[in-house]
């Protein structure tokens, strides 16, 4: 087939499309169910409970979050034509465009890094909410008296696994549609939770004592009680908001990707990190007390601790006394919002992670077969197989494992993220240095700002993991064994190939001299 016939990924994507593709990543509805028990349980390294600065750990994280996607979206702005390059492409032509030699050379190498980072966030982050998904349809058909064994929810793993890759391999268009619904249903769903428990509060229906609420007063969820308390959630809360950057790899599908992709990265973090899910932990927060599985002693904490689904056992009370005894019915359908949810994150993750393998393998730089496009559809089929079955690999061990491997590949996934977006902060710096549109404020202090703080995030989570010991210890020691198994095999192809193709992993000064800045 010439080039020229060649399929080629088609521009359909407005400033809504690359937007609510992004929101969906981010998926508030999903992770509110999920890691609320693990932010309920969470204690600092002397074992005091760090739960007080659940919702203060999360403004935190929205810093930290908010400056990276400052970041993500000046590359976008400043580099337009990344195609479904995202961090990938940046990473490279901020060096080549620079006109030292010197600067050039470093260029390859940098962009190698960002795509290992880049491939380890995305290519595990999928498989991970898959084994959630398993976890959840395990925790619902529990409800009804069913017990799903280990074999069974490897089954609904690669199921599910399998769904996602059929809506992705029919095109970004229909992914859209699926997350434009997804982000409807859940956000309405969170609403509707929300003020059901303010409500609940409010009324006190169950009589609970002035002294039985978690938080005595509102203030109480919003102001910081201790500096530790707040930098140990916040390590927990960062994990929530990833997926804002997701939206930089449709270029290639932008109708305008200069103006809408800078837009949306904001935009989506904007919607579901500040009003998603400031509200919605605020509410449960603001609920939460002593009537949580009789909970006196720990005002309702211990039992969020304890509890595989908290949210869930929150909405059963709520809908007990605020919906007329339809407690079950109101949990029911805020968990099936939540494996809708699950659905939405998981394609977004999964549309990413093939865009940004399609424009390394268009660059030579993995097999050839990834960044072949479909007839029909002008998707990267193949990149989706390869996704569907490393996804349900990865399920597979979470599932098998249980929290341990869940949580392990879980930080494996989240290294991934620090690295990728601390580089990108880096990135800024260099590709807007010296140039006319220069601004100390946007590309030199908040990228060193995000930088360090993504660097800080990163420690923080592994020093905490193995300083906690126990399980936690061991999950974090798989997460940092995944990584590197993962960077040895990223490393072992990179040199493998340029040695093949006659590529310089590091050229000279003299031949990027000779070659100049365009090459």
């Amino acid at each position: 087939m010439s080039q020229s016939n060649a399929p080629a990924m088609k521009k359909t994507l407005g400033l809504t499309g690359v937007t609510v593709n992004a929101m969906a990543l981010i998926a508030p509805g999903a992770f509110l169910w999920i890691t609320y028990q693990l932010q309920a349980a969470n204690v600092d390294a002397n074992g005091v409970s760090t739960a007080g600065d659940m919702w203060t750990g999360i403004v935190a994280a929205l810093v930290v979050a908010f400056l990276t996607a400052f970041a993500f979206a000046e590359l976008a702005h400043r580099y337009p034509d990344a195609g479904t390059g995202s961090a990938y492409y940046f990473a490279e032509k901020a060096f080549l465009d620079r006109e030292e030699a010197s600067h050039r050379r470093w260029a390859r190498v940098f962009k190698f890094v960002t795509g290992w980072a880049a491939h380890l966030f995305y290519w595990v982050y999928p498989g991970v909410m898959v084994a959630f998904m398993a976890t959840l349809v395990t925790y619902i058909a529990g409800q009804f008296g069913i017990t799903i064994p280990v074999w069974g929810q490897i089954v609904v793993a690669i199921l599910f696994s399998a769904l996602v890759g059929a809506i992705a391999w029919r095109g970004i268009s229909g992914s859209t549609n699926v997350a434009i619904a997804i982000n409807i249903i859940q956000l309405v769903t969170l609403v509707v939770f929300a003020v059901l428990a303010i409500a609940f509060r409010n009324a006190n229906p169950l009589n609970v004592p002035p002294e039985g609420w978690y938080h005595a007063e509102p203030s109480s969820i919003i102001i910081p009680h201790n500096f530790a308390g707040m930098l140990f959630q916040s390590t927990i809360a960062i994990l929530i908001l990833v997926g804002f950057e997701s939206s930089t790899a449709l270029g290639a599908e932008a109708k305008d990707a200069k103006r809408d992709i800078p837009r949306a990265v904001i935009i989506s973090l904007v919607i579901q990190g500040i009003f998603a899910y400031l509200f919605q932990y605020f509410a449960a927060n603001y609920a939460l007390g002593s009537w949580l599985g009789g909970d006196v002693a720990g005002n309702g904490i211990t039992a969020a601790a304890a509890s595989g689904a908290p949210i869930g056992d929150m909405a059963i009370q709520i809908g007990n006394s605020m919906l007329g005894g339809n407690g079950f019915a109101f949990m029911i359908v805020l968990a099936i919002s939540v494996a809708i949810a699950i659905l939405g994150t998981t394609l977004a993750a999964m549309n990413t992670a093939v865009r940004i393998s399609f424009a390394m393998a268009q660059d030579a730089e993995m097999p050839e077969i990834m960044g072949l496009l479909h007839g029909k559809y002008a998707t990267p089929h193949m990149g989706i197989v390869a996704m569907v079955v490393v996804s349900a690999i990865v399920a597979m061990v979470g599932v098998i494992g249980g929290a341990v491997t869940l949580t392990g590949i879980t930080l494996a996934s989240n290294l991934g993220t620090f690295v990728l977006y601390g580089l990108i902060c880096a990135v800024t710096v260099v590709a807007f240095a010296g140039r006319p549109e220069f601004s100390l404020l946007r590309h030199r202090i908040i990228p060193i700002a995000g930088f360090l703080l993504n660097v800080l995030m990163l420690g923080a989570i592994f020093v905490i993991g193995i300083a906690t010991g126990g399980t936690t210890a061991q999950a974090t020691y798989m997460a940092l064994g995944i990584s590197g198994v993962w960077l040895l095999i990223s490393v072992a192809y990179f040199v493998i190939n340029s040695r093949q193709t006659g590529k310089a992993i590091i050229p000279s000064v003299e031949s990027m001299r000779t070659r100049g800045s365009g090459d």
